[in-house]
């Protein structure tokens, strides 16, 4: 296990090996931040986003949550996500689970959790939505397991119909969002290849904010 007094230890190995590469290192770290992508994943101990993808400081701009939810009047998200897209001008949003996410699990048992029902109500939803695939799946890990991935399509479709999105796409060209999946069991990230294009187009008709 990781004593409390070792963090601190880690961390000064840390900036000593920083500055060995790169002397400059902590000057350019001070210096600002202009990271491309927005990572919005789950709050899992086991899935970090940098780590993952191999990005070092100032690369990724990172909100997690339990069960990567984009929830519209959940000012913790939708002021990362509007921070992000307005003044760091990303140029990607990633919403990211994971296979085996204890969130989703959570969600689909006939308990009161609490303050978490409203929550995890979120991943109800979805399971509403997509009722009769995932009723057709009789294995439980693999139902579970594609619920993940609805959910990934889901909160990605929440990230595509703010305002702040649509009218920065339609200004600039970018963010293009994106939605993966993490697999625990063998460390790989799984691009799910939404259409992001696709899914703006048929949402316009009600969730269009552009004035057009």
């Amino acid at each position: 296990m990781l004593s409390y007094d070792q963090i601190f230890e880690n961390n000064r190995q840390w900036v000593s090996q920083q500055q060995e590469k790169d002397a400059s290192f902590l000057e350019k770290l001070a210096a600002g931040q202009s990271p491309e992508y927005l990572y919005i994943g789950c709050s899992d101990s086991r899935v970090t986003a940098e780590e993952i993808m191999g990005a070092g400081p100032g690369q990724v701009f990172v909100h997690r949550n339990i069960a990567n939810i984009v929830n519209n009047i959940d000012l913790n998200v939708m002021s990362v996500l509007n921070y992000a897209v307005r003044h760091l001008e990303v140029k990607h949003i990633i919403v990211c689970g994971h296979y085996n996410c204890g969130g989703v699990k959570a969600a689909m048992q006939p308990v009161d959790l609490g303050i978490l029902n409203p929550w995890l109500r979120n991943i109800r939803d979805v399971y509403r939505l997509h009722e009769q695939e995932l009723d057709s799946i009789e294995d439980d890990t693999l139902r579970y397991n594609r619920l993940v991935e609805l959910n990934v399509v889901e909160q990605a479709t929440n990230v595509i119909k703010t305002a702040a999105v649509q009218l920065m796409y339609e200004e600039k060209g970018f963010p293009i969002v994106h939605g993966w999946v993490f697999d625990l069991h063998n460390g790989m990230l799984k691009d799910l290849k939404i259409d992001f294009e696709g899914i703006l187009k048929k949402i316009e008709k009600i969730y269009n904010l552009t004035g057009k």
